[in-house]
């Protein structure tokens, strides 16, 4: 028996097929054969439309609450603070050696010590490395 790929379906689809389980003319078992899906999807597709119908007739009141967002200033803060943080990310790397910059990671901040390692560009790794002193059996064997 062959697997079937996993099908999307439209929302004008799953509107039909709800409304006709909310009808009630056929059992969902020929409404599954009909259009050709799991009676456990009509099920579901059915509860949604019967949870969002209360918003058709709420909709307006919903979108007069939720002020509209300029995405054109949105998309220059942003486009900003990415360019801010090139700059800043190259005057971390530029003139600083990696001692410098390892002095720089703070290991109580809410940004993950890897990421300030990559914003850096030290080794994450190095953050975690305790230098051993060197044994004074390793020492005889220098000399």
């Amino acid at each position: 028996m062959s697997k079937r790929s996993r099908r999307n379906h439209s929302p004008a689809f799953k509107a039909k097929v709800a409304l006709a389980a909310v009808k009630g003319e056929k059992t969902l078992a020929e409404l599954a054969q009909q259009f050709d899906i799991h009676p456990n999807q009509i099920t579901q597709w059915k509860a949604q439309l019967l949870d969002g119908a209360a918003d058709v007739f709420g909709s307006e009141k919903a979108a007069a609450a939720n002020p509209l967002v300029d995405v054109k200033t949105l998309h220059a803060k942003i486009g900003e603070l990415t360019l801010a943080n090139e700059f800043f990310r190259a005057r971390a790397r530029q003139s600083r050696n990696v001692a410098e910059r390892k002095a720089m990671i703070d290991r109580l901040h809410a940004l993950p010590l890897a990421r300030q390692a990559e914003e850096l560009g030290i080794s994450r790794g190095s953050l975690y490395y305790q230098p051993q002193p060197v044994s004074v059996a390793d020492l005889a064997l220098m000399y």
